[in-house]
């Protein structure tokens, strides 16, 4: 498992969904800056970023949302790490969750160095990888309901 070690002035944890984000950013005493939930554009990222854009990294935990934050960022040149949602998991764990909790968390890993990092897939693969991944989910499904059969077929 790789963590994200390098020291910047800021760090930035976004707990990203759909049609919403809550973001976290902190200086490098932790002392919390921003934390705010907005709308999940790209015009709301960069105008709540802009301040701190000079040396800020940006963590996102792997999850359905993540490749246009990840475009925008590598086309701005603004560091960004994909946390790794499972090992992430096991490292904050926590009973209490919500947005701003996980926003705040990711800020708080980055800024120790205890990120897991997930690969970020570069663009031009990421549609073969998703239809590999549509195919294998079909294929279970088929075996599943072909099994289910044969099983229900031998008990008459």
């Amino acid at each position: 498992m790789n963590f994200y070690t390098q020291q910047h002035k800021h760090y930035c944890g976004i707990d990203l969904h759909t049609k919403a984000m809550y973001v976290c950013i902190l200086d490098q005493s932790g002392t919390k800056l921003v934390h705010k939930n907005l709308p999940t554009t790209s015009e709301a990222f960069l105008r709540i970023i802009a301040p701190y854009r000079e040396d800020v990294v940006v963590g996102v935990e792997c999850m359905f949302t993540w490749y246009w934050l990840a475009d925008l960022c590598q086309k701005e040149g603004i560091a960004f790490v994909l946390g790794h949602a499972l090992y992430m998991k096991a490292i904050h764990g926590g009973k209490a969750k919500n947005d701003k909790i996980d926003a705040h968390k990711i800020a708080v890993l980055l800024r120790g160095g205890m990120l897991p990092q997930a690969y970020v897939y570069p663009a031009e693969m990421r549609a073969t990888r998703d239809l590999l991944r549509r195919r294998c989910h079909l294929v279970l499904s088929f075996c599943k309901l072909r099994g289910d059969r044969a099983q229900s077929a031998s008990l008459r």
